[in-house]
């Protein structure tokens, strides 16, 4: 059955005018409930992680001060979101949620986090609407209780996972792949173990067919034995921060690649939502949700 981290904390009150769609973590359960693909019981509300766990990621002092609502006035202008009590129990109830989900997809092979996919979070600093790395932190967990030895991180948010890299340029033990716009946030990007930075308007056919390519050759040679998969949709050409002119149809099949490989060599995976910043919030949600349709096709 589907297992999808959830709590209402995820939904933090903004700023009216805030250019962050908050409210698809509402509807996202909203819409997958009333088509009948999961009920309220497949919604698993997470704790909060841990600090130790933090730790693996994060340099002390950058959580000393995230979590004391320390942060700098620029801090706070680089992470997008006004810094709050709320906000810091978000994040962390987030990256347990990642974590939670790793754990059952180890024994189910696919769980889900409703939110997350804060791959702009380095191991010092916020930036992008990401305060921690739920991936990063998950991932790290996995390595650190030899529940995993080869990880491949596939970020397909339009954005490059900067924060991800930078998190793992020294562990050997993690791939991370980004494919995003080249030209696009963030300006000063980090050096991940493959990069493919796409030109503006890059269309639905190029990128399947250099996706596929380069999957081919991920899992043939990195053969990882757990795999994070952050489903941004903000790729879609109506996305207002993306520069892609990628269609919905071609979104929802980089889905079906992704986890068809995933679920073809039997290898457990996390799937993060990432971003999606369209001006019609209902194509945000049903790009995400198409997420969960393939999921439930190819695994139930």
């Amino acid at each position: 059955m589907f297992y999808i981290a959830f709590d209402p904390v995820y939904i933090l009150p903004l700023p009216e005018g805030h250019r962050f769609p908050m409210i698809k973590y509402e509807l996202i359960p909203e819409q997958l409930i009333y088509e009948g693909l999961i009920s309220e019981k497949n919604l698993v509300s997470p704790a909060k992680v841990q600090e130790d766990i933090i730790l693996l990621c994060h340099e002390q002092g950058y959580w000393e001060r995230l979590k004391n609502l320390q942060l700098s006035e620029a801090e706070i202008r680089r992470s997008g979101f006004p810094l709050s009590a709320g906000l810091v129990e978000r994040e962390l109830r987030i990256a347990q949620g990642t974590i939670n989900c790793c754990l059952y997809a180890l024994e189910h092979q696919i769980a889900f986090n409703v939110a997350g996919g804060t791959h702009h979070a380095g191991s010092n600093w916020a930036e992008g609407f990401c305060l921690l790395n739920d991936q990063a932190i998950a991932a790290n967990y996995l390595l650190s209780n030899g529940l995993s030895s080869r990880i491949l991180i596939i970020d397909l948010d339009v954005h490059q996972g900067n924060g991800t890299a930078e998190i793992f340029r020294n562990e050997e033990r993690v791939f991370t792949f980004s494919m995003h716009a080249d030209k696009n946030f963030p300006f000063r990007k980090e050096q991940s173990n493959l990069d493919i930075g796409l030109p503006d308007g890059t269309s639905d056919q190029e990128y399947l067919t250099l996706l596929l390519a380069h999957l081919n050759v991920l899992f043939a040679k990195h053969e990882p034995d757990f795999v994070f998969y952050l489903a941004g949709v903000d790729i879609l050409s109506t996305d207002k921060l993306g520069k892609l002119n990628i269609s919905t149809k071609a979104c929802k099949e980089r889905d079906e690649m992704v986890l068809g490989f995933c679920k073809k060599l039997k290898i457990p995976v996390q799937v993060s939502m990432g971003g999606g910043y369209s001006p019609k919030v209902s194509d945000i949600v049903d790009a995400h949700c198409n997420t969960f349709r393939i999921a439930h096709d190819l695994y139930f």
